[in-house]
């Protein structure tokens, strides 16, 4: 299915990969948000399960292997062009993991990967702003 201009929404999986007090941040390597600090992440494969999807969207874009453990988040990402036309449609569903294995290295969409603490995360947008502190928050207790 094509992303840009889709006839129906695409499934999307990101990862707030939280680890020693920081979580990964990835620049995006192409659209939509391309360019920008967001979480790693993309579309799932048919056939993929979600936790499958997130595994492997994280090895390709980061080197990391990672163990999804629990939701964070489920919501639309919907972006229209000037004549209001869906130019993307996502439904996302963000885990929050840890790590379990690999090496950081940028691949797949990744233009570059950097660590950050909750007060390093300028600049992101709001939304995955939102994302990150509530998955501080049900990690908070697990110490990951």
């Amino acid at each position: 299915m094509q992303r840009e201009y889709p006839s129906a929404p695409i499934t999307g999986v990101g990862a707030v990969i939280i680890d020693r007090g920081r979580v990964l941040l990835i620049q995006r390597g192409q659209e939509p948000l391309k360019g920008e600090w967001s979480l790693p992440g993309g579309a799932l494969e048919l056939g993929e399960s979600l936790t499958e999807g997130i595994m492997r969207e994280v090895r390709e874009e980061t080197g990391l292997l990672v163990e999804p453990l629990k939701v964070v988040e489920v919501f639309d990402r919907i972006v229209r062009d000037e004549q209001g036309r869906v130019r993307y449609h996502y439904v996302l569903v963000d885990f929050l993991c840890r790590v379990t294995g690999g090496t950081l290295a940028c691949a797949s969409d990744a233009a570059g990967a950097r660590w950050a603490t909750l007060d390093e995360l300028a600049p992101i947008q709001e939304f995955t702003a939102r994302v990150i502190r509530k998955a501080w928050d049900l990690q908070a207790p697990s110490g990951i």
